[in-house]
C-alpha cells in the first residue's frame, strides 16, 4: 500500500486515510497509524482537506518541509522500532523515551539520524550503514 515509485500515488493514501479518518470509515491497522502520524502535525491537516495540492513541491533551499517525506520518515521509523531492526534500535528508542518522556520528539530526534542516514548512503552510491546509524541514534541518549 505504501510501496511504489509512483509519487502520486503514494501521497494520494494520506489523503485517503484522512478522509476515512473523518468520516469514520474504517481503517486498517497502517491507516490507523498513517491517520495518528497525521493527528500529531496540525501543520499538515489544511493539505490533506486540499486534494488539489497533492503534486505541490516543496524545496528544503527555501526553508520548506516535504509533509510526505515527515511522514514516511515517521513510518520507516516506527517499523525500525517494532521489527527492532536494525538491532538494537528498540532499547535506543525505549532509553531515549525515558530520558525525554516525549514520544513525538523523540521521532523526530531519531528520525534527523534515519534522513541522514539516508542522505549520506544516496550521496556515496552506497546503502545505508546500520553501524553508523546506530552509532548516531546513541549519540541522542543522555
Amino acid at each position: 500500500m505504501m510501496f511504489g515509485q509512483n509519487r502520486q500515488e503514494i501521497r494520494q493514501v494520506y489523503f485517503d486515510v484522512w478522509k476515512k479518518f473523518h468520516t469514520s470509515a474504517p481503517l486498517t491497522e497502517l491507516e490507523k497509524h498513517i491517520a495518528h502520524i497525521i493527528e500529531l502535525h496540525p501543520e499538515y491537516h489544511a493539505l490533506f482537506n486540499q486534494p488539489d495540492k497533492i503534486d505541490q513541491d516543496y524545496f528544503v533551499e527555501a526553508g520548506e518541509t516535504n509533509p510526505y517525506l515527515h511522514m514516511g520518515l515517521h513510518l520507516a521509523l516506527h517499523e525500525q522500532i517494532q521489527t527492532n531492526r536494525p538491532q538494537g534500535i528498540r532499547d535506543i528508542y525505549q532509553q531515549l523515551l525515558h530520558a525525554k518522556q516525549d514520544p513525538h520528539h523523540c521521532d523526530h530526534m531519531m528520525m534527523d539520524c534515519l534522513a541522514q542516514s539516508i542522505w549520506q548512503a544516496q550521496r556515496d552510491g552506497m546503502p545505508p550503514s546500520e553501524d553508523e546509524y546506530l552509532n548516531a541514534l546513541k549519540q541522542l541518549l543522555p
